[in-house]
């Protein structure tokens, strides 16, 4: 059976005490941008909507949280924890793999499939209400990381 996203996750909003959420229609094409070194060559990043942090870190609170977690990339998956209100979490509790791909990416880097790993990946609480927030806030901190850090490639992994 498939899942009623926007019934559920309008329904869900209105629980929080939101008006009628507007959902976000983006009319412009991506732009588009080829690689400019081979795959094995890049340092690849992760980015992730699931609400995984760090022991140690801060938890993600549930209204309109637009902070990212920076992971680094040797963190022990057995020192990952979830907070996020809009998906159930059940697989991501037995398995971080399936919202946060870290141990995968590990393994590609280790085969020679991608150069390396950056040194932190990122996440954050993809059930933000405000787009504006994303667009303000949130995507410009995280793209400033990943600049920083030499970037060439991101991986984003929705919850």
């Amino acid at each position: 059976m498939p899942i009623e996203y926007l019934r559920i996750m309008t329904e869900k909003y209105a629980g929080l005490g939101y008006v009628p959420y507007q959902w976000v229609r983006n009319e412009d094409t991506p732009p588009w941008q080829p690689l400019n070194k081979p795959l094995r060559e890049s340092r690849v990043a992760l980015s992730a909507s699931g609400g995984i942090y760090a022991v140690g870190q801060l938890a993600f609170h549930f209204k309109d949280d637009d902070s990212y977690r920076a992971i680094p990339k040797d963190v022990d998956m057995q020192d990952l924890r979830i907070a996020h209100f809009a998906y159930d979490k059940t697989d991501a509790l037995r398995d971080t793999n399936c919202v946060f791909p870290l141990e995968p990416l590990r393994r590609l880097a280790a085969q020679g499939v991608i150069g390396e790993l950056a040194p932190f990946q990122y996440t954050f609480m993809g059930g933000i209400y405000s787009a504006r927030k994303v667009r303000e806030n949130l995507a410009p901190a995280i793209t400033a990381e990943l600049l920083k850090h030499q970037v060439d490639v991101l991986l984003l992994v929705p919850a």
